[in-house]
């Protein structure tokens, strides 16, 4: 046999192996998934006996029922859609009446407009990151081992291992002898949750350095904490932003979901008209969630777009020149024009 005859026939032979062992991967991966379904007593035919009941009950929602849109629908009377569509002509057609009727939906109805929750949903997820930011800063740059040495840089690692091992749904039963289950306990819950989660991303951010502007800097005499700061966090300041703002989606999410306990916004309404089997007002909230969710996810994608690290020498930027960069209308228009 030639070497050509050798060499063609070991790369079929590793082909195959590498075949036999990938059938074996997705068979392990589907036994342990029938085993964990048995353990859980699922039951397919029992899911599908109750599918005509699932379909009823989807049926219930599709009506949404904006009675509580806001203070003008209320007072109205408006229902259906009406609640939505009569309070949007009313803004556009008496702009200065509308505009306080909106912002006393924001402040008198926070707490029955869709309105009004909304803003409440929101201000839980944008001060519960607010607050976490910081800290998980803190711990995030502490954590690497690049600033504190091993084995003391695994102290500020499991702080926030232990943050992260404990759902923001906990944190918030946590808190509830300091601030009961209201809003104030979800803006500590989600900040809580932000500083594990978060912090672990600043962390893995700081590892993946280069280490040429940390020897530049050190080289020039200055401190410790000098070089931490214009030779480590100038390189991550770019992706620091961008991983807040992803952190801020996901804690406007964690908002509604804290609602359902209890702790106000959406998801306390969503969850109060499904006890009373008020489906048309649940839909509505639902909607108003969808909306939400994913406005803040396009804006914070926008944001995040504008400063990724290879545009405009983002990674070479400071962090006040990313956080000025956000406020030019000009490179959001496309106009602003870089000179060499």
């Amino acid at each position: 046999m030639s070497a050509i005859e050798e060499t063609l026939a070991r790369i079929q032979r590793h082909r195959r192996q590498r075949q036999a062992l990938a059938v074996l991967a997705v068979a392990g991966v589907l036994t342990i998934f029938w085993m964990g379904l048995q353990y859980l007593n699922f039951d397919l035919w029992e899911l599908t006996d109750q599918l005509p009941t699932w379909y009823d009950w989807l049926a219930a929602f599709k009506t949404p029922n904006f009675q509580d849109f806001s203070l003008y629908s209320i007072e109205n009377g408006l229902t259906g859609w009406s609640g939505l569509f009569d309070t949007i002509w009313y803004v556009i057609t008496n702009p200065l009446a509308g505009f306080d009727m909106v912002m006393n939906s924001f402040t008198e109805g926070k707490e029955t407009t869709l309105l009004g929750l909304s803003v409440v949903t929101v201000v839980i997820g944008v001060c519960g990151t607010i607050l976490g930011f910081p800290f998980a800063l803190l711990f995030g740059v502490l954590g690497s081992e690049r600033v504190t040495p091993f084995p003391f840089n695994f102290l500020f690692r499991g702080v926030m291992s232990l943050i992260r091992a404990i759902p923001a749904l906990v944190w918030i039963l946590i808190y509830v002898p300091l601030a009961g289950i209201s809003p104030v306990s979800a803006v500590l819950a989600v900040g809580t949750d932000t500083i594990g989660i978060l912090g672990r991303l600043f962390t893995d951010e700081l590892e993946e350095i280069e280490d040429g502007p940390i020897e530049a800097i050190s080289s020039t005499g200055a401190n410790r904490a000098q070089t931490v700061s214009f030779g480590m966090l100038s390189q991550v300041s770019t992706s620091f932003i961008a991983w807040t703002l992803y952190s801020l989606e996901i804690n406007v999410r964690v908002a509604v979901s804290l609602g359902v306990v209890g702790a106000g916004g959406l998801g306390r309404y969503i969850q109060l008209k499904l006890s009373l089997l008020d489906y048309g007002p649940a839909a509505a909230g639902i909607l108003m969630v969808v909306f939400i969710v994913l406005t803040v996810e396009l804006t914070s994608s926008r944001l995040r777009a504008r400063l990724r690290p290879g545009e405009e020498g983002g990674s070479s930027r400071s962090l006040l020149d990313a956080i000025r960069d956000l406020g030019d209308i000009r490179k959001w228009l496309g106009t602003k024009v870089e000179r060499n």
